[in-house]
Formats: C-alpha cells, structure tokens, sequence
C-alpha cells in the first residue's frame, strides 16, 4: 500500500483498502470526513471526524439502533486513522502516542 498524503483524496484511498468497506459505510464516513480540514494528514481528520460524529451522536442522546451505522461509522474512522498512519509509515511511538491522546479525548466526549 502506498503511503497516504494529506493532499490525497481521502474517498478514493477508503475505497482502495482490502476488503472493501461496504458501500452505506463509506458514504457515513465520507459525509463526516467532509466537515474535517482537507489539508489536515487523513489520521488527523479522521479522527477529527469520529469525534465530531461521537459528539453529535451523545448530544442528541441517540442511544436507538437507528444510530448503529453512525456509530460504525465513527469507529471506522478511528481505524482508518491508524491504518493511515500505518501506510505513512509514521514512527510506532508516535502511533501509540497519537492512539493515547485520541483515547483520552474520546472518553472525555461523554462529559460534555
């Protein structure tokens, strides 16, 4: 796999991974990844997004499986982000310290 650049489109790099993610996932992260700075690494706004759908998601108490494919959504997108690192070929420390901080931010969504 060939190394994800910030200038990259995103969609088309989703759409290259194996296996392929299905199509209704695709399109729920491809719409939370459009609000995200398209200048930013894809791990950054990937994570970015997930967390703007997670926040959306918890101030709207949506709690139904209505939201079950917005939740898979944003936990794809956190995994996407990883992987991205993954083919970028960022440092494994910084992996895990990107892993920890997004960790922290993520369990502090649910006191907002």
């Amino acid at each position: 796999m060939s190394a994800v650049r910030p200038e990259d489109a995103i969609e088309r790099w989703l759409e290259g991974r194996t296996p392929r993610p299905p199509d209704a996932l695709l399109a729920r992260v491809a719409v939370a990844l459009r609000a995200e700075d398209r200048s930013a690494p894809v791990a950054d706004r990937a994570l970015a997004a997930s967390e703007a759908l997670l926040r959306r998601l918890l101030a709207e108490d949506c709690t139904t499986r209505d939201t079950a494919p917005d939740l898979l959504a944003a936990d794809a997108l956190v995994t996407y982000a990883f992987e991205a690192d993954t083919d970028a070929g960022t440092d494994p420390a910084a992996v895990d310290a990107r892993a920890a901080a997004a960790m922290r931010r993520i369990s502090r969504l649910a006191a907002e």
